[in-house]
This record gives structure tokens, sequence and C-alpha cells, in this order.
């Protein structure tokens, strides 16, 4: 599943290459597990709108609408997609083969048209008209070091398990989880309660550091991730621990080991974290 930074590259992507266009008519496909929100409002809400900006929330992307209402007035609206595991956005035009799994089509005024395509289905397409989306937890890019640590205050679950609950920091998944615990040197099994404040200020610091810098190369093309120009990421060759089993830790040389957390598969240093 792509998570913060494949997101905000496929977002980032995408703003630059239809920011400003408009989308004239949209086609939905018969399979109804891709709708959060019905046809009907889908269709209704990004017919005839102009795409402000596209913006990533979490681990969605967020197309900002605007729909002109009566003569002089415009009204706000939001086109929100979630890639699920094997979801992708296309910008392709019309003459383009459409992909099997193809679940949405917006024409666009300049010709071309924007696709999502999800073999797996688990994606998911809806709008919201009046409340803007805000995501279901905190962006851990920004929140504040106190706000970090209060998170976990009282939470008995692993640290691994507490960083993959969107509720609590959305967008993180099992890659920059098992990179930031490392980078901090806390194991994935420790409770998350019992972390004392330096080693939460030494989280909060390395997942900030992780996901700026698979942001700045394009994400991690560990499966069959790429951007919205086609395009894979190089984080994975900066990755430390994940996927590593067996293989020497690149600080210690000690074999990395994993193990099955909450039906997640975590990589860590049995030396380095602790």
């Amino acid at each position: 599943m792509p998570e913060l930074p494949e997101v905000e590259t496929i977002a980032q992507s995408l703003n630059k290459r239809v920011r400003g266009d408009a989308i004239e008519s949209v086609w939905l496909g018969r399979h109804r597990e891709p709708l959060k929100s019905s046809a009907r409002e889908i269709s209704a809400a990004l017919t005839g709108t102009r795409i402000v900006q596209v913006r990533r929330v979490g681990k969605h992307i967020v197309f900002d609408l605007e729909a002109r209402i009566g003569q002089n007035g415009t009204a706000l609206r939001q086109w929100i997609v979630h890639l699920g595991m094997t979801g992708r956005m296309l910008v392709c035009s019309p003459e383009e083969a459409t992909p099997k799994h193809t679940h949405a089509i917006a024409s666009l005024a300049s010709g071309r048209e924007l696709r999502f395509v999800d073999p797996r289905r688990f994606g998911r397409l809806s709008v919201a008209m009046k409340e803007s989306f805000a995501g279901p937890g905190t962006e851990p890019l920004t929140i504040s070091c106190d706000d970090f640590a209060k998170l976990f205050r009282r939470r008995r679950t692993p640290i691994k398990a507490a960083l993959l609950n969107q509720k609590l920091l959305h967008g993180i998944g099992n890659i920059y989880a098992d990179e930031s615990l490392f980078r901090s040197g806390i194991r994935p099994k420790r409770q998350a309660a019992r972390l004392t404040r330096a080693e939460l200020d030494a989280l909060h610091s390395a997942i900030k550091e992780v996901l700026k810098e698979a942001i700045k190369l394009g994400g991690s093309s560990v499966s069959d991730y790429v951007d919205a120009e086609g395009r894979e990421g190089f984080f994975q060759l900066q990755h430390r621990v994940y996927l590593r089993t067996g293989q020497p830790c690149l600080v210690c040389k000690t074999p990395i080991k994993r193990f099955v957390l909450g039906g997640r598969g975590t990589h860590y240093c049995p030396k380095c974290q602790r």
C-alpha cells in the first residue's frame, strides 16, 4: 500500500499536470467496491468543476475543486482518492488503451483523461461537498514534539502498532515505521506508554527525517508503485532494515531480523534497537 511519501509524490505530480484544468464529464465503472460515495454523488460533484489544486492528506489524494453556482457564485468541493493496495491515478490521452481494471475516468477540458485504476479494488473514491476533508489522524510532518509525545500516553500497544494506527498519525505505514524505529534505536515491540520522553523525541525526529528523505527520492518502489507519470521511486535503495532480513545491519553488521506484529512483517536490528 502506498504510504505518505508515495502518496505525496503522486499528489505533487498530479498537481503539476492537471491543476487549473476542468472536469467536463465523469465515467464510473460497474464495481461498487471503490465507491465510498455513490456514483451519482461523485458524478454530480465532479462534473463542471475546475481543479484548484491536488494535495495529500494522510494517505489520501485530495482534489480541491471549484464549481460555478449561478452567474457569479462559486462553491468548493473535494474529490478524495485512497489508492488502497494497488490503486493508481493516471493522466492519459483518450487514444491510450484503457486498462482492464479502470473504475473511474474524468474527461478534462484539455482533452486528457484522469483515470483511476485498481486491480484489487481496495482503493476508495469519495466526495466532500460541505466540510473539508481533514484525514483520520494528525499529520506526522507538522506535529510538534509535545503533541507527538501526548499521542502515546497510556498506549499499551507496541510502538510499531501505535505508529500504524491512522487515527493517531495518518500516513505512516509498514516501511516508514520500521525505518523510523531503526533510526531512533527503538525496538518495535516496546510498549508505547513506556518509552521515555527522550526516546519519543528521537522517534519524532526520525519520522520526519525518514519521510522527508523518502519524498525527496520519490518514495519506495518495493512492489508495483510508480508515480502519476509512471516513474519509480528510489528510497528503497536507502532502506536500512525493511526487507533486509538476514542481511548485515549497515551500522553494526548484526543480521537484520524479521517477525510478524499485528499481521505485518516487521524488520529490526537486535543490537542497534533496544
